[in-house]
């Protein structure tokens, strides 16, 4: 379909308090990259690096005997993640855990195994928004308690996420992420002024659940309201988009050339 890349988040079979299957050798992304990797040697492969999924607690991070994100233990860990999805052959890693310092310690780590050549896609602007619904429901990753607002940018801040976007990049990102994409337009648009390394935005599952309910009851074409949303993401300046609707708009693109 001319898809040239793809990102992989992970359902593991077991979970636990400091999600240990994010550093499984036979963990679900490594044995799906080693898969993909070995039927389709040229796809962009990104792997998400994150906790949420991983731990009983379904935060993003471990968490210290406060319930607060442990930061130099999370960050340990996810260092031993990002290099075991590049073991396996991941092209970039996208850490989503919005803790302080991750792209640094993901770059270092990296850099000291010999992995100059791969890449950081940094979601350095994430919101705490309502928007992903359906995806945690889908992998079971809701917080048990409290939420991510310490950790995740408040909707009504865009000045955290020009500084958040700029410490990232300057720690070494090859990509930073916005999420979501279509209710922060704006924030694409000022990201896309403040970096020089391309712009990633993620329409996310909630975005992609309202334009299928309204074409499920008839209230919107479908293949209308979804290529005029990702036209407004990219309008916006992202120069790369993540969207649920990736294999119905190559098809559609496709017919059109």
């Amino acid at each position: 379909m001319g898809i040239n890349g793809i990102i992989l988040f992970g359902i593991p079979e077991t979970k636990d308090k400091t999600g240990t299957d994010t550093i499984n050798e036979n963990g679900i992304i490594q044995r799906a990259v080693r898969m993909i990797r070995k039927s389709f040697p040229e796809l962009i492969i990104i792997t998400d690096a994150c906790f949420c999924q991983y731990t009983t607690h379904g935060h993003c991070g471990i968490l210290d005997e406060n319930g607060s994100i442990d930061r130099k233990s999370s960050l340990k860990q996810l260092q031993a993640q990002a290099i075991s999805h590049a073991n396996v052959g991941a092209d970039f890693v996208a850490p989503s855990c919005m803790i302080d310092g991750m792209v640094q310690y993901i770059r270092e780590a990296f850099d000291n195994s010999g992995y100059e050549d791969r890449g950081i896609l940094s979601y350095a602007v994430k919101y705490a928004s309502a928007f992903y619904g359906p995806f945690r429901d889908a992998v079971n990753s809701a917080p048990q308690q409290g939420d991510r607002k310490s950790y995740q940018l408040d909707p009504g801040n865009i000045r955290e996420a020009l500084k958040e976007a700029q410490m990232d990049q300057d720690e070494g990102a090859d990509i930073i992420m916005v999420k979501p994409a279509l209710p922060y337009l704006d924030v694409i648009r000022g990201v896309k002024k403040q970096v020089a390394c391309p712009v990633a935005a993620y329409q996310v599952s909630g975005e992609y659940a309202m334009i299928k309910a309204a074409a499920q009851n008839s209230w919107m074409d479908e293949n209308k309201s979804m290529m005029e949303s990702l036209l407004g993401i990219k309008r916006a300046g992202a120069d790369i988009i993540i969207t649920y609707f990736a294999d119905a708009a190559a098809r559609l693109i496709a017919r059109k050339l």
